[in-house]
């Protein structure tokens, strides 16, 4: 089956519905429409660069080029997941929290599906790699920044009742227990909604890309389930790294809550 070429023609038109998605928001006031035109500006900036950087290094292969990406993918992952938390630890620490348990989960997910599952040859070739590794970034990153933001919001609104329960004698495992566990429970929603709906309610996006750039269905579906699988597994693995470093972070070593830690977006 001969792959359709898209035009650039083709994709302006296709712009042409987000600009009156825009303009229906901007006449009924939502509030969302120049959000909704910057994010398809930048859409189209950063994929047409990032095709240009795949190209290149597709041609070229080399582990180093290939890991440097893959670390540079980690460290701009890590920098979304801070700003998507509207209560986050102060300092560093939404970053350095955030991205470290996407290297212990994501990445390390990622290569050892390259090492003992696929096998590509060489295990890195990019083909592989970076497509894997940017699926389980995507995913693991939105549980983590969910799963965050839930601990600290709630924190945040709890800490009075969370202040009683250390009066009390309650070891501030104890006091958060609850809340710890919703948080992991709120990251790991979207990826088994996701998985739920699957071949039911929508068609995932890398067994669509596979389809329509003339794989066998089958041979998609493969990939997919694996991919599904690694997803779960890293997003469950890093929600739980995040929680646990995070609620660490809240506390000092007198058991004492430390809600100065938290920024207040609303001062």
């Amino acid at each position: 089956m001969e792959l359709i070429e898209l035009q650039y023609w083709q994709l302006a038109l296709a712009s042409v519905l987000v600009l009156l998605l825009a303009g229906c928001s901007w006449w009924v006031r939502l509030g969302f429409g120049r959000s909704l035109v910057i994010a398809a500006v930048r859409t189209t900036i950063q994929l047409s660069l990032i095709g240009l950087v795949l190209e290149a290094l597709f041609s070229v292969g080399a582990l180093g080029w290939v890991a440097l990406m893959g670390v540079a993918m980690v460290i701009l992952a890590g920098r979304e997941v801070m700003m998507r938390q509207r209560r986050r630890l102060r300092g560093g620490w939404a970053f350095g929290i955030g991205t470290s348990a996407m290297f212990v989960s994501a990445f390390t997910i990622a290569v050892m599906t390259l090492l003992i599952v696929i096998r590509p040859d060489p295990w890195y070739q990019p083909q592989y790699a970076i497509p894997l590794l940017g699926m389980m970034l995507g995913n693991t990153m939105n549980g983590i920044a969910l799963s965050l933001d839930r601990l600290t919001d709630t924190v945040w609104r709890q800490r009075e009742d969370i202040e009683g329960r250390l009066m009390l004698g309650q070891r501030w495992q104890d006091a958060i227990s609850d809340i710890r566990r919703e948080a992991m429970r709120s990251g790991m929603i979207p990826t088994i909604n996701m998985m739920a709906a699957a071949g039911l309610v929508s068609l995932p996006g890398m067994m669509t890309g596979q389809i329509l750039a003339g794989s066998p269905p089958a041979l998609a579906v493969k990939y997919q389930i694996l991919l599904m699988f690694t997803i779960a597994a890293g997003t469950g693995f890093g929600t739980m790294l995040a929680v646990t470093a995070g609620s660490y972070r809240l506390f000092d070593q007198r058991q004492r809550l430390r809600t100065d830690r938290i920024t207040n977006p609303t001062h």
